[in-house]
């Protein structure tokens, strides 16, 4: 898939976008459909609490509170 046939979504613009539109500091993604890219900004806040709670097990991990 070429750059021009995926889709991003413009943090700036709040809009999808085909190919490089914009500058990479403006964007998310590549997504692979222009619905996955609408969808960018609750994509991300869930990844954000994967990575946080990631983070948070790995800051316990050896703690006796993580032994059972």
């Amino acid at each position: 898939m070429s750059e021009n046939e995926q889709y991003w979504y413009n943090l700036t613009t709040k809009k999808v976008e085909r190919g490089f539109e914009s500058p990479a500091v403006d964007r998310a993604g590549p997504f692979a459909t222009e619905a996955e890219a609408a969808r960018a900004p609750e994509i991300m806040a869930e990844r954000s609490r994967q990575w946080a709670a990631d983070d948070a097990e790995d800051d316990n991990w050896g703690s006796s509170a993580s032994r059972g």
